[in-house]
């Protein structure tokens, strides 16, 4: 039974784009998934800070957030995501509890290591198009295809 009042979870993710081109990517511990790094959003934290923060936790890597790029909802399980293009500045790659990989692979490469849902972050970000793609997923797959 839903609740009456609907609950979501918000949780930031940052596309962090090296000045080469190759883009940021961790290994899940929780899944063994590849993905660009990304969590929960605590309840007092601005969402530029919590992108910055959940990078740096699982990666070891400083990054500047750029700009908003996609705004996605998970159907399954009601979590909205907001995904942020950024660029490192230091810091250095580690793993942590929640990462068993962290590597810079070139786009297509870290794209095709991802399920669908997750790959067109990568898509999104690397796009000239300055205003954010709006997209639903079950977890792996866009339900909404086209997008916006």
């Amino acid at each position: 039974m839903k609740p009456s009042t609907p609950l979501h979870s918000v949780s930031v993710a940052g596309v962090v784009v090296r000045e080469d081109g190759r883009v940021l990517v961790i290994r899940r511990a929780d899944n063994g998934r590849w993905e660009p790094p990304d969590g929960v959003l605590e309840w007092d934290e601005a969402i530029e800070d919590g992108v910055c923060r959940e990078v740096f936790e699982e990666t070891g890597i400083k990054v500047h957030v750029e700009r908003l790029t996609g705004v996605f909802k998970n159907m399954t399980v009601g979590v909205v995501a907001l995904v942020f293009r950024c660029s490192p500045h230091g810091g250095t790659a580690q793993l942590s509890d929640e990462s068993i990989a962290v590597t810079w692979l070139a786009p297509d490469d870290a794209m095709d290591s991802m399920s669908e849902a997750y790959s067109i972050r990568i898509a999104d970000a690397l796009t000239d198009d300055m205003a954010p793609h709006i997209r639903t997923h079950d977890g792996r797959r866009l339900t909404d295809p086209a997008g916006s």
